[in-house]
C-alpha cells in the first residue's frame, strides 16, 4: 500500500484526480478534515467535508493539515453508482496511507475514513450544494446574463442492437443524450468541418429533446429503450451565451452521469431532483458566485444547468 508521509503541523495541497473510467468516486482521509479550494482548476469558496465526491475525469484540490495525533491513516477511495440492478454490485474501495514522520509504523493500527455507501444519493448531492467560486475582484467570473441559445438534452443509458460474438446478449448498453447515441467517424469531426470534408456529420442534434415524456419516472415508453445513432452536431454561433439544461432520464439503467464540455469551462447555475421545471427552475439560479468546471455531475433523476460563452474557435 502506497504510504505519504507528512509532518506534524503542515498542511499540504492535494489535487485529487477521478482517472476511473466510469464511476464517480468518493474521497476521505481517517480523522482528517478536507478543505475543498478548487475544482477543475478554477478556485471555489473554501469549505471543510469529512468526504469528497469526484466526478469521472474530474480534478477536486483540497488541503489537509496534518494536526492529528502521530500514526498511520487510511486515504479511501469507494464508488458511487445509482445503475445496479442486482446485490453483487461491486464496491471495492482503493486505498493508501498518510503517515506521519517519526511514527513507529510496526505497531500501526491505521484507521479507516467514513465513506457513504455506494448509491447513498443524498450524500453525493450534498457534496455539491457548497460549490462557490470566488467572485472576488481578483478572481473575477463573467456568468452570462442575456442567453441567446436555450438548450435541453436528456442524457440516458439505453439499447443498441448487438448481433456479435463479442455480445452475451442480443444487445449492448450505449449512452446517449436527446435518444441519440454518437457513433465515432472514421474521420475527426474538426478535421472534417476545417476541410470542409462532406458527409462525416450532419448538423440536425436537436435543440429539445425529439420525444417528451416524464424523465424520471421508473415506468418509461418500452419504445425510446432503443436510441437511434449518428453523428449528429449542434451548431451555435460563435461568442453567443448558451444556457444547456441537462436532465438524467430513468431509461434502462437511471444513473448519475458525469458530462464533460470538450474546450471549455462553464458555471453550472442550478442543480435539481425530479424534472426540469423552465418556469420555475430558473428562479433559483445562482448567478452570483456558481462554481466553473469543465465536468458536471448530473444527479441521478435530476438535472444540471450550465451557461456559457461559445467563444472558443
Amino acid at each position: 500500500t502506497t504510504r505519504f508521509l507528512v509532518e506534524y503541523g503542515k498542511t499540504y495541497l492535494l489535487r485529487v484526480v477521478n482517472a476511473v473510467m466510469s464511476l464517480a468516486q468518493f474521497f476521505g482521509i481517517a480523522n482528517h478534515t478536507l478543505t475543498v479550494v478548487g475544482r477543475d482548476g478554477a478556485y471555489l469558496k473554501p469549505f471543510d467535508r469529512e468526504f469528497i465526491l469526484v466526478n469521472v475525469a474530474q480534478t477536486v484540490d483540497i488541503l489537509v493539515t496534518a494536526n492529528k495525533p502521530q500514526g498511520l491513516y487510511y486515504m479511501a477511495a469507494s464508488p458511487y453508482s445509482t445503475a445496479t440492478i442486482t446485490s453483487s454490485f461491486d464496491s471495492t474501495q482503493t486505498t493508501a496511507m498518510v503517515e506521519y514522520n517519526s511514527y513507529n509504523s510496526s505497531q500501526a493500527s491505521p484507521s479507516f475514513p467514513y465513506l457513504p455507501f455506494y448509491n447513498d444519493t443524498v450524500a453525493a448531492y450534498e457534496c455539491e450544494l457548497n460549490l462557490r467560486s470566488l467572485a472576488s475582484k481578483e478572481h473575477p467570473i463573467d456568468v452570462p446574463m442575456e442567453i441567446d441559445t436555450r438548450l435541453v438534452f436528456t442524457v440516458s443509458i439505453n439499447e443498441l442492437d448487438c448481433n456479435t460474438s463479442a455480445c452475451a446478449l442480443e444487445y449492448r448498453l450505449a449512452a446517449s443524450m436527446n435518444n441519440i447515441s454518437f457513433m465515432n467517424p472514421q474521420i475527426d469531426i474538426l478535421e472534417a468541418y476545417y476541410l470542409s470534408i462532406k458527409g462525416v456529420y450532419t448538423t440536425d442534434f436537436p435543440s429539445f429533446p425529439p420525444y417528451m415524456f416524464d424523465f424520471t419516472e421508473e415506468d418509461y415508453p418500452e419504445e425510446l429503450v432503443y436510441s437511434t445513432t449518428g453523428t449528429r452536431v449542434k451548431v451555435v454561433k460563435y461568442n453567443s451565451s448558451v444556457e444547456l439544461v441537462l436532465q438524467t432520464t430513468s431509461l434502462v439503467l437511471g444513473d448519475y452521469h458525469p458530462v464533460h464540455l470538450h474546450g471549455y469551462h462553464f458555471y453550472v447555475v442550478g442543480q435539481g431532483h425530479g424534472n426540469f421545471d423552465p418556469e420555475k427552475d430558473p428562479l433559483e439560479y445562482n448567478l452570483v458566485d456558481p462554481p466553473e468546471e469543465n465536468t458536471v455531475g448530473v444527479p441521478f433523476s435530476g438535472w444540471s444547468a450550465l451557461r456559457f460563452r461559445a467563444d472558443n474557435p
